[in-house]
């Protein structure tokens, strides 16, 4: 993996780094925090990264 990408965190389907270019969607959660949803490059899968 490129070490000049920074990561969003890890896919909870396969643990594998996603990196910050597969970002779909950036919102706000009801409580007032940010979420994420991402695509893991290694599973193809449509995530929530986890820290």
């Amino acid at each position: 993996m490129n070490t000049d990408e920074s990561s969003l965190g890890r896919c909870p389907e396969c643990g594998d780094q996603i990196p910050e270019t597969w970002l779909l969607v950036e919102y706000e959660k009801d409580d007032g925090t940010q979420g994420i949803w991402a695509e893991c490059p290694e599973c193809d899968d449509v995530v929530a990264p986890e820290q």
